[in-house]
């Protein structure tokens, strides 16, 4: 089951004034069989699921014991419950997010931030996926795309297929128009302040094809 949150997409549009009808659609199953073919061609692992409670099942089964984990912020994990599930710890993860969280000096904290994006296990959300295979991030400060390239061992994704388009170009479309404004909302009522895009990334092709996985959920998480 999806958990919502006051941070979820339907609980932003309104505000961020975004074309949910244009960026937020599922697409039909032969759209997503050719982008799931596309991705693994790129040596990316794509398991597909049809829920929320599979795809948080599917990223448990991922994470081995005592594995050092880190997440940037992503509203799909969110949704999934994963955030429950870390807490919880089940299976005696590293979870590198709290220790940063729990460090009291700023240049410490700093420090530990930097290293985080190179973890054994990196999640992510993502914000737009061609139907060509390529898979596209941004963020303000590469807090998460800083691990995307080559810095984390292992690189988790987390998507709904609402994340899907067309080409590359619409991808960075759907980030500028879609996802920075909602961003930027929540990011608004969190912190006070408002956000910007200043990293992309491209996840093109993968050398390791046991490196980068895609969790593709066919429901309409996070943005």
């Amino acid at each position: 089951m999806t958990k919502p949150t006051e941070y979820s997409a339907a609980n932003l549009m309104k505000d961020a004034g975004v074309d949910v009808e244009r960026w937020n659609r599922i697409p039909d199953d032969a759209t997503v069989r050719k982008t799931v073919a596309a991705i693994e061609a790129r040596n990316i692992r794509v398991i597909p699921v049809d829920t929320a409670e599979e795809a948080l099942g599917a990223l448990v089964d991922l994470l081995p014991e005592g594995a050092e984990v880190m997440n940037g912020y992503s509203t799909t994990l969110v949704e999934m419950g994963f955030d429950r599930v870390l807490k919880e710890n089940p299976k005696g993860w590293r979870d590198y997010h709290a220790i940063i969280t729990a460090e009291n000096d700023t240049e410490k904290r700093h420090e530990l931030r930097r290293k985080s994006v190179t973890a054994d296990y990196f999640l992510s959300g993502v914000q737009a996926i061609a139907e060509s295979g390529e898979i596209i991030g941004c963020d303000k400060t590469g807090s998460r795309m800083g691990a995307w390239p080559h810095a984390a061992a292992h690189l988790v994704l987390v998507s709904g297929t609402n994340k899907i388009v067309p080409t590359v170009d619409e991808g960075f479309r759907r980030c500028r128009e879609y996802c920075l404004p909602l961003e930027n909302q929540r990011a608004q009522r969190t912190y006070g302040v408002g956000s910007f895009i200043g990293r992309h990334v491209i996840l093109d092709r993968e050398e390791d094809p046991e490196r980068t996985t895609l969790i593709l959920i066919r429901q309409p998480l996070g943005y």
